[in-house]
């Protein structure tokens, strides 16, 4: 990298809108990375701006930073991601994101189920407690604990 490509630290935050800690972090995490100066300071890549944004839009939408490394490591040699990298990556998130959606409307359209109850066991309750054995022996609490007398 020449000097006139590359961004120190405060630079690429401002350039990328997130704060010096996020880069420091995406860097410890994998997802950019940056060359040393012979005084030990950070320099980036201006292709370092397209990989963050990538990530920032990755991450509005739902997908966790490990989903979008692993993603990263299927580019050739590492490589900052190009428009049809992208188009590519974020085809493969979709059926995620469709079932994410799917469960986020079917949790919406049956909230009202259970708001107010104050009962994790009734017998159609669907969020908030799927899959419960003690709802098979009727509704409210179904175990007691006496706390110890004081």
């Amino acid at each position: 990298m020449g000097a006139n490509t590359e961004l120190s630290v405060g630079q690429m935050a401002q350039r990328s809108g997130v704060a010096v800690s996020t880069l420091h972090f995406y860097e410890t995490k994998g997802l950019i990375h940056s060359q040393r100066t012979a005084g030990n300071q950070r320099r980036y890549g201006r292709d370092m701006l397209r990989r963050i944004a990538i990530i920032r839009v990755a991450q509005r939408v739902g997908m966790p930073l490990a989903t979008i490394l692993q993603a990263f490591s299927t580019l050739p040699d590492g490589r900052t991601p190009t428009r049809k990298d992208w188009e590519r990556l974020s085809a493969a998130w979709r059926e995620e994101l469709d079932e994410r959606i799917q469960k986020l409307s079917q949790m919406r359209d049956t909230l009202d189920d259970c708001i107010g109850c104050g009962c994790l066991s009734i017998d159609r309750c669907r969020l908030a407690n799927p899959g419960d054995v003690l709802a098979e022996d009727g509704q409210g609490a179904q175990r007691w604990e006496h706390a110890p007398s004081d």
